[in-house]
């Protein structure tokens, strides 16, 4: 956006109180952050049903470098194990688990509100509508053409829905948005609910998808998200210091030569394609966009020039270790992933909560 050059973004930051070492992103942070992300991947291609070593895994992977040769690898079918299951999953529950924490830090900074995530425009209820449509039509083993395709643009439908309904005014507009979410969350659920109850024979299909899973059978999901990743996910980075101008509030932010309107538009169209996005292959699971970046803001400062891009790593690590809980908790059996994250996430919520309160 040519509209942030006329900010000055030590000005904001000295404006809204936040400490100095708050506003610039250390190599040091990202490298903590990201080194915990690569352990937990590894450990995510490394638990399974046939475990093996963290370290066999490493070196097998190095090994496929050029001109590197390495001793202690895997044998011929842990090698398709990891090349055919585990590492697609891992890769899957990085994209998506970046995407919900980075669309989730995009969202409270765009609405100033600390509890918002990236349901909050009723794309999650869009996205189970969808996914509900395509199981009850027959398409839930359609491949990318079933549930991800009808989740995917349910999520968009109702994004859209939602602008349509709260428009974007420059006063009261973030309330309506919100209320209007709200409503069309309320609609889209209750629509889903009818499905449901009209194919009662497809429940367990169903509830599969909307407790979330990262259950994957190759690459395909990978490549289905990945584009969305990108496109979502860099222009929020790019575009990170904006939310902190918004802080300051739309006749602040108008004053420093920001168009606050045409900021949030484009920022939440950015992060409602990322959560379609992540839905679509993921099904619901909550509180990673309300979790991962205030343990970001709480542990490295209160920037978004430092929660955009940490609580994308973060939130990637996070889904991948969680992953890992559902898979190994009750093995060979699996508890769907959505569960695990509301247990973790849901004691969290209530400590903001009474935080908030005080």
């Amino acid at each position: 956006m040519a509209d942030q050059q006329a900010v000055a973004p030590g000005a904001v930051m000295h404006r809204v109180g936040a400490p100095a070492r708050t506003a610039h992103l250390k190599i040091s942070h990202v490298g903590a952050c990201l080194l915990i992300m690569v352990v937990v991947a590894l450990l995510g291609c490394a638990l399974g049903p046939v475990p093996v070593s963290p370290l066999r895994v490493l070196a097998t992977m190095v090994d496929q470098l050029p001109f590197v040769t390495m001793t202690d690898t895997l044998t011929p079918s842990e090698t398709a194990i990891l090349v055919k299951l585990r590492l697609p999953r891992v890769a899957l529950g990085l994209l998506v688990g970046g995407l919900l924490a980075g669309c989730g830090a995009t969202y409270q900074g765009v609405f100033r509100n600390p509890l918002a995530d990236p349901y909050l425009l009723g794309a999650a209820s869009g996205a189970g509508l969808g996914a509900v449509t395509a199981i009850a039509v027959g398409l839930g083993g359609a491949g990318v053409w079933g549930v991800p395709l009808f989740a995917f643009v349910g999520a968009l439908l109702a994004v859209a829905l939602t602008y349509g309904l709260g428009g974007t005014g420059a006063y009261g507009g973030t309330t309506s948005l919100i209320l209007a979410g709200v409503a069309v969350s309320a609609f889209a659920s209750a629509v889903q609910t009818f499905l449901m109850q009209s194919n009662s024979e497809q429940l367990k299909e169903v509830y599969s998808w909307l407790l979330g899973r990262l259950a994957t059978s190759g690459w395909r999901d990978v490549l289905l998200v990945l584009p969305y990743a990108v496109l979502s996910l860099g222009f929020v980075v790019i575009n990170r210091r904006i939310l902190d101008v918004m802080a300051l509030g739309d006749e602040e932010a108008t004053m420093v030569g920001l168009r606050p309107n045409r900021a949030r538009i484009l920022l939440v169209l950015a992060a409602s394609l990322g959560t379609a996005a992540a839905v679509s292959v993921s099904g619901l699971i909550g509180f990673v966009g309300i979790v991962v970046p205030h343990l970001v803001r709480l542990v490295f400062g209160t920037s978004y020039r430092v929660i955009i891009p940490l609580s994308i790593i973060i939130g990637a690590a996070l889904l991948v270790g969680t992953d890992i809980v559902a898979r190994m908790a009750l093995a060979p059996a699996e508890i769907p992933i959505g569960v695990v994250t509301a247990f973790l996430g849901a004691p969290f919520f209530l400590l903001l909560l009474r935080s908030a309160r005080r």
